[in-house]
């Protein structure tokens, strides 16, 4: 299994700045399906930019409906789905995602949950799907609804926090999880409302005993801090291998020694080419064409003309 980030950036200022992408994480090859967990602002260019491809995910998850959670969902079931033209994936996501709730979303249009299995999920709920267990878990924040997730996967279990501040019940939420995802805004006991600062995820740490806890969602406060010297700081006083995700971190995952996972910084695939220049290069040309040939895709008014002539 890996864990590869597409970015590790939370909150709406550091969204809005950009100093950490927001195109949230991919979990692949878990039971040789892979799955984007809260896909925010730029998940599919980062895709792209990270060598991956969007077309090849099974399934997106969708904690709440705030943008840098959501904004990309939408596209990315586009390319789940072969631009909607097959029903493929499933679709996982807090009520105000799916249906609404209240002033909360809906996020995703039913048009784009018309071609995929539509899970939509509660606190506490438990699903299988893909030969995985799934459990919905509960948080404090602006969105009222919005869940965190627990996945289990023959007795390996990885959780994510999503947004949420503490509270007691969150450590029986993600009890024995192997791998513990948080979303850790805040450096030291600076904790803001509706999220996790280093102090209470120290306390979570403390109580869950994970086998490899990672840091995630971070706002500017703990970008600016060093977040990999309070990552080390925490893994001190923890005794919990305690990792700061960065922008195109990948993780291979050993399921019977999470802790020694193989640490990856993804390369910027198309980094010889960003710059000024407006024109595709000809490997760009080259790569687009062969891409769109794999995937069966072409001209856009070629495949509507070709379908009303059927």
């Amino acid at each position: 299994m890996k864990l590869i980030f597409l970015g590790t950036g939370g909150g709406r200022f550091s969204a809005i700045n950009q100093r950490r992408m927001t195109g949230g994480f991919r979990i692949d090859n878990l039971g040789g399906r892979n799955y984007h967990i809260d896909p925010g602002p730029g998940a599919l260019v980062r895709t792209y930019q990270f060598g991956l491809d969007p077309r090849n995910i099974d399934g997106i998850f969708v904690s709440h409906a705030h943008t840098d959670h959501y904004n990309d969902a939408e596209i990315l079931i586009e390319a789940m789905t072969r631009g909607m033209t097959q029903k493929n994936g499933h679709i996982i996501g807090a009520k105000s995602v799916l249906s609404g709730f209240e002033k909360w979303g809906p996020c995703i249009s039913k048009y784009h949950q018309s071609q995929s299995d539509i899970m939509e999920m509660e606190s506490g709920d438990v699903r299988y799907f893909d030969n995985c267990l799934i459990r919905a878990t509960p948080t404090r924040h602006g969105d009222p609804v919005g869940i965190g997730f627990q996945m289990e996967y023959k007795d390996f279990k990885i959780s994510y926090t999503s947004d949420t501040a503490y509270f007691p019940e969150l450590v029986e939420a993600h009890e024995g999880a192997d791998v513990f995802i948080a979303s850790v805004l805040r450096p030291g006991g600076k904790s803001i409302k509706g999220h996790l600062c280093s102090h209470v995820f120290i306390k979570l740490l403390k109580e869950i005993k994970p086998k490899l806890a990672i840091m995630t969602h971070l706002g500017l406060k703990m970008i600016s801090n060093n977040p990999i010297g309070e990552a080390k700081r925490i893994t001190r006083l923890t005794g919990v291998k305690t990792l700061a995700a960065f922008d195109g971190m990948a993780l291979d995952i050993n399921f019977n020694n999470p802790a020694r996972a193989r640490i990856m910084s993804l390369k910027d695939v198309d980094a010889p080419f960003h710059g000024s220049n407006n024109n595709l290069s000809r490997f760009e040309r080259r790569n687009t064409n062969r891409l769109a040939i794999k995937n069966g895709e072409t001209d856009e008014f070629s495949y509507m003309n070709k379908r009303s002539n059927h």
